[in-house]
């Protein structure tokens, strides 16, 4: 919101409406209809208030009685300071804590500010359409930032740069000796040097050459460095990690809870190394469980304080590309001095629990273990002995399969969301190229491993409130304070654009003035399920939620429906989940560990990280899918409608949930008119209509893989 005015009550919630609709100018009725002002002498007073608000220039009103925010002449010349973004088109965007909208910055008043810098900004003026637009007047701090490009040279000893669109809105020069001995025509990567005039290019350093600009590997190492990745390990790092012990010490097997007798197994993936987490299940005297999730207990490899725990924080994460995974440790200890492989003993953190049949949680201990796995399950191995196959750890396996399942039957019923999204899988050839795509199938042994899991990390995160409550400060947010996975509520407008949306092709889905909860989020998604509106909705309703991360303050989860719960589970490949383990670790010995503080940046920190690399996940998944389509012009492919706009649709492919644009220019046989109520494009004189949810045949007409999009056309049939 633009203004910082002092307003009275009504005012508030006018200018709040207005501004949650920045780009559209609403009538004075609907404004009525939507604050539910419908008596006279309260739309007496409506417009009173709008007339005070218009004569503060506050907002403004036209003759035909559309109402939109405007910025005041009092904010105008205002100094603000925020974070800016700039798009491939150049044009920056700075997020200002305290404002609804962003800023929006031409490229003429960018100033020298990049990407992720910290900047103020002076605001110039506001639009009829509600955007502010300002000018950038300095650039308070450098972002640490990498870039990627291709190299050129000009003459005999000059360099420059072309950034990638997605990297950033500007070419710069490098000095022959700052290229890093790349080659003209290679993609590298690169960060600032020094940029002293908007009129000049900023000045360069080449940090890393990635190879030719057209082939593979660049492209895929590229999507990493936009997303602010980064792939190999320093020769410092690799050098300390070559100097970590590969047997247990001796006093580790004293000193830990020995469980190398159990019958332990791991379920993964075909192609995993890094295997994070194993499994044991047992049926006790009383007739109760005992269900053992043994961790991998990567902290005590991972000390504190050392240049690889550095490395690890600033990484954050592990980054699982289609044809390859970034690990967050390097190879020696995440595939194999920590990862769980089968008849090795490996040291591990392990919550045991006790449970009744019926679900309910007993007892549980966590702690340190030394274990020795029997079996290393693929995912589909595990599937065939729950299906009957014979195997030593039949029975086991078989009773864990029908408890999990009664678990995951009881979270959906208490409220968890069934979101069931499909995910490719590619087939690739020798040289890394896409041949197939399928729909990776989701089995009984995914949900039973999912189950054992979420109830380890809820188990763990209930344990921290037990320790607050025996100590009786419970309330004190400094007394064993913890990292929370958090997943706050969705955001209550994209929800009820969702419900504009559905509605007019016969979905419910009601969202009023109250809280919408996961139930009805769930009624929305059984309306839809085994229909051709399945992945699309599930899309829609993915996008409106919260994004998760990791906070000390607990909130709860809203997905899941959980008033406890944090990561414990994956600690070869997530940050969080070292922190948890050390401060588990240091309670149980009455030591303090991280403070409030350092958890609430370690948090935002991990939780940037991680948007980052399902960025460059979600990339490199488009890239392989805009590759395998490259071969396939012109071909034809059954789709459905995702999304509808003025300049055109958009139409997910449903062999291979791939989403491509048909523009409003090809849809030849008619002329078409969006309708925003109808959400959908109408031929005026024909009749034919297209609305999301709609199946139809498509043409692929081109591709852009630098840009990684698609183009379709309509494959009419006449």
């Amino acid at each position: 919101m633009a203004t910082k005015k002092k307003l009275s009550g009504l005012e508030k919630i006018i200018v709040e409406f207005l501004g949650k609709h920045p780009d559209t100018r609403i009538p004075e009725e609907v404004l009525a209809a939507a604050l539910k002002l419908d008596k006279k002498k309260d739309q007496k007073r409506l417009r009173k208030t709008i007339n005070k608000l218009a004569a503060k220039r506050i907002i403004r009103k036209n003759k035909g009685g559309l109402l939109w925010l405007e910025l005041s002449e009092v904010d105008k010349g205002e100094e603000l300071t925020g974070r800016i973004s700039v798009n491939r088109y150049g044009t920056g965007f700075v997020d200002v804590e305290g404002y609804d909208q962003d800023i929006r910055i031409p490229t003429k008043r960018l100033n020298t500010a990049l990407p992720g810098d910290l900047v103020s900004v002076r605001i110039m003026k506001g639009k009829p359409n509600g955007r502010i637009e300002g000018k950038i007047t300095q650039v308070i701090k450098r972002a640490d930032r990498i870039f990627v490009g291709t190299l050129h040279k000009e003459g005999r000893g000059s360099f420059y740069i072309e950034s990638d669109e997605n990297s950033a809105s500007i070419n710069f020069f490098v000095l022959p000796e700052n290229t890093a001995k790349a080659k003209s025509g290679q993609k590298v990567v690169f960060k600032l040097r020094e940029w002293t005039h908007p009129k000049a290019l900023p000045e360069a350093i080449v940090i890393e050459v990635l190879g030719d600009k057209d082939s593979r590997d660049a492209t895929i190492l590229s999507i990493l460095a936009e997303n602010q990745l980064t792939s190999s390990f320093s020769k410092e790092i690799e050098q300390f990690v070559d100097q970590l012990p590969e047997e247990i010490p001796a006093p580790e097997y004293k000193r830990r809870l020995d469980l190398r007798d159990k019958q332990i197994f791991t379920i993964d993936p075909e192609d995993a190394k890094d295997f994070d987490d194993a499994i044991s299940f047992e049926t006790l005297d009383n007739g109760n469980y005992e269900l053992g999730v043994h961790i991998a207990d990567v902290s005590f490899y991972l000390q504190p304080d050392t240049i690889l725990d550095e490395e690890a924080i600033n990484r954050a994460t592990s980054v699982y590309l289609v044809d390859r995974v970034i690990p967050m440790l390097p190879e020696k200890l995440s595939n194999g001095v920590c990862s769980l492989r089968p008849r090795e003993d490996k040291l591990t953190y392990s919550c045991i629990m006790e449970v009744t049949p019926r679900g309910e949680l007993v007892d549980y201990q966590i702690q340190e273990t030394v274990i020795h796995s029997k079996c290393r399950f693929t995912y589909q191995q595990a599937q065939d002995v729950i299906n009957g196959s014979d195997h030593e750890l039949a029975e086991p396996l078989r009773k864990l399969a029908g408890f999990t399942e009664l678990l995951t039957k009881q979270r959906f019923e208490m409220g968890s969301i069934d979101f069931e999204t499909l995910e490719p899988h590619f087939i690739l050839d020798k040289e890394g190229k896409p041949i197939q795509v399928k729909i990776k199938e989701r089995l009984q042994a995914h949900r039973l491993i999912e189950e054992c899991m979420l109830l380890a990390n809820k188990t763990v995160a209930r344990h921290i409130d037990r320790l607050r409550d025996e100590s009786g400060k419970r309330k004190t947010k400094n007394l064993y304070p913890f990292l929370y996975r958090i997943h706050d509520k969705p955001d209550e407008m994209k929800l009820k654009e969702i419900a504009e949306h559905v509605s007019p092709i016969g979905v419910r889905f009601n969202v009023g003035d109250k809280k919408v909860t996961p139930k009805e989020i769930n009624d929305l998604l059984e309306q839809v399920e085994d229909t051709s509106l399945e992945y699309v909705i599930n899309q829609l309703t993915l996008r409106a939620m919260a994004k998760a991360e990791y906070n000390p303050k607990n909130i709860g989860h809203f997905g899941l429906n959980f008033r406890h719960y944090c990561h414990f589970t994956s600690p070869i490949r997530r940050y969080p989940d070292v922190i948890v383990h050390r401060l588990l670790k240091n309670y149980a010995l009455h030591r303090p560990a991280y403070n409030y503080d350092k958890l609430n940046d370690l948090g935002h920190h991990c939780s940037e990280r991680e948007r980052m690399a399902v960025n460059a996940e979600r990339d490199s998944v488009k890239l392989m899918q805009v590759e395998f389509l490259s071969n396939h012009i012109n071909d034809e492919f059954n789709g459905v409608i995702s999304g509808v706009t003025d300049n055109g649709l958009y139409v997910d492919l449903q062999e291979i949930h791939c989403e491509g644009m048909i523009h409003i220019s090809s849809l030849v046989d008619d002329y078409y008119i969006f309708d925003q109520k109808r959400y959908g494009l109408f031929g005026r004189h024909r009749g034919r209509k297209y609305q999301m949810g709609d199946e139809i045949t498509v043409r692929v007409a081109s591709v852009n893989q630098g840009r990684r999009t698609i183009d379709l056309e309509p494959a009419l049939k006449h």
